[in-house]
């Protein structure tokens, strides 16, 4: 029987066809090199065919199996679409069977029993008759869901017709819904004519167009004289990159988005990190000095009594012994403090010298673990923002830390601001960057805090919160030196701390030393914690019997280290007997005192040891607080004001403090120097001590007892007094001109007042008085002046 040859094509819903379709992307790295993926398919269709283990698996025998078996049809030929996902289908039907009813018969079969694809089982296999001449092309064209049907004429010189949308909604909706049907523009002078169609979904659209390409549209159907023929091509979106250009169009939106999904992501992937480094900061896990290995080694060295150092450091510990008989009370205080509740700050105050460090970290905490040591100095003195945050981090152990972020971000959010008009908050302030450093910290803490708990405790049922209340002796110990260091300068870095260290007492979860020499302390603190009273300890210099005892230990224990069996410097050297007088002098500041027991240890005597010292103290006061003020702008007070507090503590060993404030020296100026400010900035730079009574100043004290004899030897040179003097006497005379100025300009005010009556009398004759009184200081001040120019042209 004669068969008659039928095209169709076969073709499902997105991954739901003859190949999946959403694999058509690897066809797109056909331009790379070494790659020709549409080959590669090919031969993997070819042996998955061949393979007749895998029948499901073989996209021809799929379409094979679309064709009923109880049909008068046979397949004589199938060509793959891969980029399309589909396949054309030629069969061989009964010339009594008309291509519609096979059509027909297909689609029916297909929606009953249509074979499911192994790679979406839940889809069917659907098919179309191809009604017009399809173009088998390997070009870079890949199907969407919006099709160009262009309109050409049938033969060279005829004329198209322009197709309704009508026609075309009748032609084109059998292969699926069709969601627009936009007709080219009347005013476009484009050629050919052309009307874009918009498909629900890209397998309707690859259908529509492989069936209807090259459609001749005869007349009666509305295709002209001679007919039209139908040209159809994918058609890609007018707006390729829609989202790329959106994103940029809109970076009010978008930047603050990104720069929210940047910073979680950084949380996310970077806070256990650093909280897992600030542990092992704190616990020393990976120290060197805590390794057992090197501990044993280390005894063994010492026992051999081999390194230098170690026996220095014998002699030092033999020293400090006595001061720390003479602090044992204030030790046992700091220890009962640790094992105690209550929510409040330990702070330890006293100079510089004064041991605050040793004795908290060497005898009150020693051999406790999980304690944590902040040096406020290197934070404070850090130059800029991000030196600030790496050298916070640092003290944490805080790691990995990007100072140099926040510099980058500050640039990118000026940037935007100028762009768009506003911040975007990318960059992040120097608070914001500390108050992380600080609450990576916490977490860090508790999880310490915490670590010896177990579930089988007693009290196992507690919350974290109250079991740490309920166990003050398992918090960390938080130690913060150097606390209010050059906090004239800027207080930002106190805040933050005083802040952190509240939150961590309150919480329960660690316990907060802090070390100051800075007697106002409490009004940091008090910003922080309000309602609480601090438990504190002052600390002096040693009194002359444990100052003495101290360097005589020191001097002993070096001896005992040489190894030879000698007798010991208390015993052997004379001059020791000095020791009482040098004392008195040096006082009991253990700077001072590990000074001169070093010098002795050199061979000097005593009385030539502290000499030494007081010339050096001298020299350092001279330098720091005198000749280079004017180059250091940092600095709140004068040449003179330093003088003349160095010529008054010479002839007395305390000052008043309010009496100092009446003198003309110190008298406040129009930039704000002198006054309070200037005695606070002396003492922060330990010129002077401030002693306070009553919680108020009372007097004045040299900053170091050493500094009472330097300033004695600096007054008993009279060229350097006499030069010093002199321009003591220049800001005095100063002061008194402008009084003077002051008066006599009132005085001319005065005078062009009308009337001249009894009114403004009262007032002239008061300041005639000022202008004499004033004028008499100017006088004595130039008879001083005078004499004191004599000392300088006699003496060298």
């Amino acid at each position: 029987m004669p068969m008659s040859t039928f095209t169709c094509m076969f073709e499902t819903y997105h991954e739901t066809d003859v190949f999946p379709l959403k694999l058509s992307f690897l066809l797109r790295l056909a331009g790379y090199p070494f790659t020709d993926p549409e080959k590669i398919l090919q031969k993997l269709c070819a042996q998955l065919h061949e393979d007749q283990r895998l029948p499901a698996a073989d996209p021809l025998n799929i379409a094979k199996q679309a064709v009923p078996g109880n049909l008068s049809i046979q397949v004589k030929n199938i060509m793959p679409r891969l980029k399309e996902g589909g396949a054309y289908a030629k069969l061989l039907h009964s010339p009594s069977v008309s291509p519609s009813d096979v059509e027909a018969a297909l689609q029916d079969y297909l929606e009953k029993k249509s074979p499911k694809p192994y790679f979406n089982p839940f889809k069917r296999i659907s098919s179309h008759l191809v009604r017009g001449r399809p173009w088998l092309e390997d070009l870079q064209r890949y199907p969407s869901k919006r099709l160009k049907v262009e309109f050409l004429p049938t033969s060279p010189g005829a004329d198209a017709a322009e197709i309704p949308e009508e026609t075309l909604y009748t032609l084109f909706r059998t292969y699926g819904k069709l969601g627009d049907i936009t007709p080219q523009a009347k005013a476009s002078k484009d050629l050919p004519k052309y009307a874009t169609l918009n498909y629900r979904t890209v397998r309707d659209a690859i259908m529509a167009k492989n069936c209807m390409h090259g459609f001749i549209l005869p007349e009666a159907e509305g295709g002209g004289a001679k007919g039209t023929v139908l040209k159809i091509a994918f058609e890609q979106r007018a707006k390729a990159h829609v989202w790329r250009e959106w994103i940029f169009s809109h970076p009010r939106i978008v930047v603050p988005i990104f720069a929210a999904l940047l910073a979680s992501a950084a949380v996310a992937v970077f806070d256990p990190i650093r909280t897992f480094f600030i542990k092992i900061h704190v616990t020393q896990a990976f120290h060197l000095t805590e390794n057992g290995l090197y501990k044993w080694f280390r005894s063994q060295l010492m026992r051999a009594n081999e390194i230098l150092t170690f026996k220095h450091r014998k002699g030092d510990d033999a020293g400090l012994s006595a001061v720390w008989d003479d602090r044992k009370d204030d030790i046992e205080r700091i220890r009962t403090w640790l094992m105690e509740t209550a929510d409040t700050f330990i702070v330890i105050q006293g100079p510089r010298g004064s041991g605050k460090r040793e004795l908290v970290l060497d005898e009150a905490l020693k051999g406790r673990r999980n304690t944590l040591l902040i040096d406020c100095k290197p934070i404070q003195e850090a130059p800029g923002d991000s030196s600030t945050i790496f050298a916070a981090a640092r003290e944490v152990g805080y790691r990995p830390v990007f100072s140099w972020m926040n510099t980058f971000s500050s640039m990118i959010d000026l940037a935007a601001q100028g762009a768009i008009g506003t911040k975007t908050g990318f960059s992040e302030t120097l608070d914001t960057q500390l108050a992380k450093i600080w609450q990576n910290t916490s977490n860090a803490l508790k999880e310490l805090a915490l670590e010896g708990r177990k579930k089988d405790d007693k009290d196992s049922e507690l919350g974290d919160d109250e079991y740490l209340e309920a166990h003050p002796e398992k918090r960390p110990v938080v130690v913060i030196d150097h606390f209010l260091h050059k906090s004239q300068e800027s207080s930002i870095v106190y805040d933050k701390i005083s802040e952190w260290a509240a939150a961590l007492t309150t919480a329960n979860i660690a316990h907060v030393i802090f070390l100051t020499n800075d007697v106002s302390f409490s009004k940091s603190l008090s910003k922080a914690l309000p309602d609480r009273v601090f438990r504190q300890i002052a600390l002096g210099d040693c009194s002359p019997e444990v100052a003495k005892k101290y360097v005589i230990n020191g001097l002993n224990a070096e001896a005992e280290d040489g190894g030879a069996k000698k007798s010991l410097p208390s015993q052997s050297r004379n001059d020791l007997d000095e020791l009482d007088g040098c004392i008195d002098i040096l006082g009991g500041r253990l700077t001072d005192l590990e000074f001169l027991m070093r010098r002795i240890r050199t061979g000097e005597t005593p009385s030539k040891a502290v000499h030494q010292i007081i010339d050096q103290s001298a020299s350092e006061i001279l330098k720091m607080y005198i000749l280079d003020v004017d180059q250091a702008s940092s600095r709140h007070w004068t040449p003179e004001q330093a003088w003349l507090l160095i010529k008054r503590l010479a002839c007395n060993p305390s000052l008043r403090y309010n009496e100092l404030l009446l003198s003309d020296t110190f008298k406040p100026s129009a930039d704000g120097s002198g006054g309070e400010p200037t005695l606070r900035a002396l003492e922060q730079a330990e010129l002077i001590a401030i002693v306070s009574a009553n919680g108020r100043p009372c007097s004045i004290k040299p900053g170091k007892p050493v500094y009472a004899a330097a300033f004695r030897q600096l007054t008993a040179d009279h060229v350097l007094a006499a030069r010093l003097d002199l321009a003591v006497l220049a800001q005095l005379i100063k002061l008194e001109s402008a009084a003077i100025e002051k008066a006599e300009a009132e005085l001319a005010l005065l005078g062009g007042l009308p009337g001249k009556g009894s009114e403004v009398g009262a007032r002239v004759k008061w300041l005639l008085g000022k202008m004499q009184a004033s004028q008499g200081k100017v006088e004595g001040y130039e008879r001083e002046g005078a004499a004191l120019k004599g000392v300088l042209r006699r003496e060298f």
